[in-house]
């Protein structure tokens, strides 16, 4: 088990975040390196995940966690639940850690926040992500259609259960 260190994030740590780069398929999870990027990772409601003093990953709650679509207000108007996005480092996906990483989270909002029942959406091609969320506790509880650059990607609204 890896453990995680989660702290505020840093300019230092949100410069290098917005320029990691996912392989395709997962291409869509990739910063842009665009200011406006660099600046929602420092707007508070991202925070950084360190293990050995690497920085390995990013927690996001709240509003920023959600997937922009048309008519989302469908998906996203419970206010019983906290939206939450995750990302880990793209050389480290893949590698079993999914389970560990996202538990820290879950349990970092928590203790920090007070958040009770959480919510996150997910790309319906990531199968990996979808298996571990379920395994988390999640189920999914709708789905939607967006827009990525020329592609229309669906993407699954999962609930904590």
């Amino acid at each position: 088990m890896t453990k995680y260190l989660i702290k505020d994030m840093t300019r230092t740590a949100a410069e290098q975040i917005n320029e990691w780069t996912y392989a395709e398929p997962y291409s869509l999870y990739s910063m842009s390196g665009d200011p406006d990027d660099l600046e929602e990772l420092m707007d508070g409601s991202y925070v950084a995940v360190y293990a050995n003093d690497q920085l390995v990953g990013y927690f996001c709650y709240g509003k920023h966690a959600q997937v922009p679509a048309g008519k989302r207000e469908l998906y996203y108007e419970d206010t019983a639940y906290t939206d939450i996005g995750l990302g880990l480092r793209p050389a480290l996906t893949g590698s079993g850690r999914g389970h560990d990483f996202l538990t820290a989270g879950l349990k970092f909002g928590r203790q920090r926040y007070g958040f009770g029942k959480y919510r996150l959406s997910v790309a319906g091609f990531n199968e990996r992500a979808i298996r571990l969320y379920e395994q988390a506790g999640f189920e999914k509880t709708g789905s939607f259609v967006n827009q990525a650059g020329e592609k229309n990607i669906q993407f699954f609204v999962m609930k904590q259960v």
